[in-house]
Formats: structure tokens, sequence, C-alpha cells
């Protein structure tokens, strides 16, 4: 399991290094960064991101949840939004909004058949930020950063367990996070979801992980962004 990062203001931050890879070998740091909203996050915060080589953050929130909780990037870091949700499909969102659905794995890969290219335009932000590391970011960082993680993740070869674990951290920073921004969790309630259709937080996302065709995203992107990301950013060699 990767260190969380110490950086005031996020409760949910960590690289995604040290993750053992099925080839052998673990993921570097440095490359990928994964938190929830940075909007907390004070200037010594942004100091110690930079220090760890953050370059650019992108978001993935919707419009109105950007412009209600907008980070102050500082100068220096490039600052992206791409809108991972699109509100727009309103018949997608209604079997998802309405039972609670959107705050588990369960929508994660009816999304992706749905809507491929808002991931594949978040692959892309990914594949073409300056260089530097980045970091990538939703509200809580669980669902729409998590999804995203995992897509990296399972590009650098790592082992399941693993990138399972990395999701589960989330889960474990749900206290935390939920006193950091000033609301109660959620956790306790969907865990009762999950179990009323038969499933937990750890089964949801090992089914979405069974049925995550990363090679069809990538087949979606231009070749040298795909070949961009595979190698994540050039840190995993050819």
């Amino acid at each position: 399991m990767s260190e969380p990062l110490r950086v005031e203001g996020l409760h949910n931050a960590r690289d995604l290094d040290g993750l053992p890879r099925r080839g052998g070998g673990t993921t570097p740091s440095g490359v990928f960064v994964r938190s929830e909203q940075p909007d907390r996050v004070p200037d010594g915060g942004w100091t110690a991101l930079r220090a760890h080589g953050v370059r650019t953050v992108l978001d993935l929130r919707q419009p109105g949840e950007r412009a209600d909780h907008r980070a102050a990037v500082p100068a220096g870091t490039v600052d992206l939004h791409v809108d991972h949700d699109g509100l727009e499909h309103a018949a997608f969102w209604a079997g998802y909004w309405d039972d609670g659905l959107v705050g588990t794995p369960l929508y994660y890969l009816p999304h992706l058949a749905a809507m491929p290219e808002r991931t594949v335009a978040v692959l892309s932000a990914i594949a073409t930020a300056p260089p530097g590391a980045v970091l990538f970011h939703c509200a809580g960082g669980r669902d729409r950063t998590g999804l995203i993680a995992a897509i990296l993740l399972v590009l650098a070869d790592v082992e399941e367990d693993a990138i399972v674990a990395d999701y589960l951290e989330t889960i474990a920073n749900a206290g935390a996070l939920a006193i950091g921004q000033g609301r109660p969790s959620k956790e306790a309630a969907v865990a009762d979801l999950l179990a009323s259709r038969g499933t937990t937080s750890e089964g949801a996302f090992r089914a979405f992980l069974a049925g995550l065709d990363v090679a069809a995203l990538l087949a979606r992107l231009p070749a040298d962004q795909a070949a961009t990301l595979r190698t994540w950013r050039g840190a995993l060699g050819g």
C-alpha cells in the first residue's frame, strides 16, 4: 500500500507509488497523486505538493461543484478541468442518483459503457499534461478519482489486491475526510445500500475490475497518448 501524503488541508491524498507490479518491481513515485478536492489546502500545503513534484492539478468534478469549492491552484501549477460525470445524460443518471448508487462502484462500468468519452477525455488530459506529477481529484477522492486511479494502476500491471487496497484506503480515510470537510460520513449508508444489493464496497470494486476493458479506452486515444499512458508518462520505460 502506498503511503499517504502529509499535506495540510488534505485527508485522502496519496501518491500511487510503491504498489507491487505483476512482473516485479513497484510503481514509481512522483507520477500520479490522487486526493479529495484541494479547496482547503493553504499556501504551505501547495508548497508541499510542489516539493513532491506536482505540476498539474486535474479536477474531475462537475462545473457547479468546481464553482462552489474552487481550489486556489497557485501560479506555476497547471489547473485543468474535465467534467467526468456528464449530467446532461439525464436518462443514465436517473437510475443512479435517486437510489444512491452514484456513491458506489456499481455505477462505474455502466458509466464507462454509456459515456466512455468522459473517461477518455480525462486520460487524454493526463497524457498531455506538462512534465511533472499529475494530481487528479474529485470531491472526496473516492469514485471518479477511484475509477481513474484503477485504470492507471491496471495500465501499470499492478497486482489486483493492491489496486483493491488502494481503493479501500479511501474508505479507511472516510472519517477524517468527513470531519475535515465539515460533513457527516456516508460510509455506513453506503455499506447498507451495497448489502441490500448483495455485495460490499470491496466486492463491487472487484466486479468493476473484472469487467474493466482498459484496451478499449486506449483505442479511443491517439497512439502517442496511449503510449504515454502505458508507460506512466515515461516513468515505466518503453
